[in-house]
């Protein structure tokens, strides 16, 4: 199950920036985008949540963001080019401390670069829920976690 290839708080790993993505390394890093898709399912399975994961949550140390949301999808070497001034605050989850929420803020729109599986490049221009979502994972390839970003420290608690 890839569950456990999901790193936890407080493991180094999480703590690293990830490394850009070299076209002539798509092909060899086929196989653990499967693996981050398969953990966002076996996540959803466990925990009932999940949309996406970083690759430092299983180890590796690129700038990839696997999503599952309509669809698999991949966004590779992600880059935020722009923030609105508005925040959104909401209580944040993560596949590397499931059972923990911690309330942050986030921008509420975002625009981000990145290319897809053929290094073809796009822009999205998000907001509400995807800003956010995006927003969180970007910080995993920065070695920020949302524990990191909490608003104070009352804005941690366990699910119910």
């Amino acid at each position: 199950m890839a569950i456990k290839d999901i790193r936890l708080l407080g493991d180094p790993e999480l703590y690293k920036i990830a490394a850009p993505v070299l076209v002539d390394e798509l092909r060899e890093l086929q196989a653990q985008i499967g693996l981050m898709w398969e953990s966002i399912l076996d996540i959803r399975k466990t925990y009932g949540f999940g949309r996406a994961i970083a690759a430092p949550q299983i180890g590796l140390q690129k700038r990839i963001i696997a999503l599952n949301i309509d669809e698999p999808l991949v966004m590779i070497n992600p880059e935020i080019v722009s923030f609105s001034k508005e925040m959104i605050e909401l209580w944040d989850d993560c596949m590397s401390f499931p059972n923990l929420l911690v309330k942050v803020r986030r921008h509420k729109n975002i625009s981000v670069n990145f290319y897809d599986k053929n290094f073809q490049k796009h822009t999205w221009n998000l907001e509400d829920d995807l800003s956010e979502l995006i927003q969180h994972e970007y910080d995993h390839l920065n070695g920020i976690l949302a524990t990191q970003r909490a608003i104070d420290s009352k804005s941690l608690k366990w699910k119910a």
